[in-house]
């Protein structure tokens, strides 16, 4: 009959850690024999036990002076593995907040949910990460570290894969990019030990993160293409002429118009710019004896497509002009705006027909969020003191420039994208315009840059125009033409 020993001091693993048994239960791992005689010591044996003595400690896998830790390597693996994790986590928190908390749209705030949660995650892995580079006292501490592992994988791959379609750079590029090399070399490293050896059901763990990864994936491609493109845009613009009235003591009649805009559509919106303008035409009567010719010379001179038989030499006049909405202003869905303007027009005038155009720049509060506050800010033109939105008058006239941050509604595009601006240019006499771009008044864009960028945020135009027979509005008020 032979005696076992109440200790066994295990064959080390490959980091050199060394399991003690007691009794045939397991009551820890020691990385040198100084370790080893400490541990039994607090479970009350002599401090003078003679360890090489085999009745008293059996020794698997190497004798009393086998001890083949790397204690430095050890460590600077565990620091590696800790910091890359950490950064994962904050990246992770970066990329979930901003959407889980502000996205417009239900599906995006569940988008940025599961990045947060996966950073959470992450979190967990920090601590089991301690325990699995340490004496790993938890069952299943390297499977959550291999999870945390291939989160900050999938997500750095991610990123990249969205960086790589423009290749813009960006302060965040100094940072996933090296977390996607981290993420490499510590899912290689863990796949190499068989990190998820000790659990219960590994294949039940990679089938949750299968599916975990596909929702995430479904979510994201719902939130960033299918939604937006599914809910098109809709708004309803009327520009009306009242019954004018004469003037009791001057020589002009006062024409009324009213503005009316309806957000008919299914997703609120920003209004980048917007503008009315109220033309008087004058014309050269012919005979039409030369249409073909006449229209032509029309569309040489200003680019006009209309034909008319009888008219010749179109000249129109600014009469009025301004704007409905502040830019910057938000339509809810559903939500209407009237304004009434009153302008006038002289008994004598030459104009043949009077008309409005009323326009309004749109751009979808689903694909990005405007800074308000720095967009509704007038910048004009024409003041010195405006620093970089100056421009001499002799170029530029007198302008307003409106100018502001626009950050996309998926967060993932604002971390691997240069940051945009909305601009939008107004003045009474010129055509409003606006640029979604890389532009900050400094250098220039590429047109198709602009255009893309455009598209991206859902930015539009829409139109309504009018126009009236001038004779009309006089009768209307009982004007004498003479």
């Amino acid at each position: 009959m032979s005696i076992r020993p109440w200790v066994v001091v295990e064959a080390p693993d490959s980091r050199g850690l060394r399991t003690v048994v007691v009794g045939g239960e397991r009551v820890g791992g020691v990385w040198s024999l100084p370790q080893l005689r400490r541990t039994l010591v607090r479970l009350g044996y002599p401090e003078d036990l003679d360890l090489d003595d085999p009745v008293a400690v059996q020794w698997r896998g190497g004798d009393s002076g086998t001890w083949p830790d790397r204690t430095r390597r050890r460590r600077a693996t565990a620091a590696l593995m800790t910091a890359g994790m950490l950064a994962s986590m904050v990246l992770g928190v970066v990329i979930g907040w901003p959407d889980a908390l502000g996205a417009l749209t239900f599906a995006q705030r569940i988008t940025g949910a599961l990045f947060v949660l996966s950073a959470a995650v992450q979190g967990a892995a920090v601590v089991a990460g301690l325990d699995h580079w340490g004496k790993r006292q938890v069952k299943g501490s390297g499977a959550v570290v291999l999870l945390g592992v291939l989160i900050a994988f999938a997500t750095d791959s991610l990123l990249l894969f969205v960086w790589a379609d423009e290749r813009e750079f960006t302060p965040f590029l100094l940072l996933f990019l090296p977390l996607w090399c981290w993420s490499v070399w510590a899912l290689w490293l863990l796949v190499r030990e068989r990190a998820w050896r000790g659990m219960r059901r590994p294949r039940t763990f990679a089938a949750g993160v299968v599916v975990t990864a596909l929702l995430t994936a479904v979510s994201l491609a719902y939130s960033t293409m299918y939604q937006p493109a599914a809910a098109p845009m809709h708004f309803v613009l009327r520009a009306e002429f009242g019954a004018a009235r004469a003037d009791a003591v001057r020589p002009f009649v006062h024409v009324p118009l009213k503005l009316y805009v309806k957000n008919a559509g299914g997703i609120p919106v920003y209004v980048i710019n917007n503008d009315y303008t109220v033309h008087g035409r004058t014309t050269a009567y012919s005979d039409g004896a030369n249409r073909l010719e006449e229209w032509r010379r029309s569309l040489d001179e200003r680019r006009a497509e209309d034909a008319e038989r009888y008219v010749d030499g179109l000249n129109f006049t600014r009469i009025s002009s301004g704007r409905p909405h502040r830019p910057g202003d938000w339509l809810d869905v559903g939500q209407e705006f009237t304004k009434e303007h009153v302008f006038q027009v002289p008994v004598d005038t030459d104009f043949d027909t009077i008309s409005v155009v009323l326009q309004i720049t749109y751009m979808r509060k689903d694909r990005g969020k405007l800074d308000v506050e720095e967009f509704r800010r007038p910048h004009r033109s024409w003041d010195r003191a405006e620093g970089r939105y100056y421009c001499r008058p002799e170029k530029c006239g007198e302008e307003f420039y409106y100018h502001g941050r626009v950050r996309h509604n998926n967060n993932l595009v604002n971390l691997t994208r240069k940051p945009r601006y909305v601009t939008a240019v107004w003045s009474p006499g010129g055509r409003p315009i606006y640029t979604i771009s890389t532009f900050h008044f400094t250098g220039g864009v590429a047109r198709s840059e602009e255009e893309r960028d455009v598209a991206r945020y859902g930015a539009a135009t829409a139109y309504a125009d009018v126009e009236v027979p001038v004779a009309e509005l006089l009768r209307s008020a009982g004007a004498d033409t003479g």
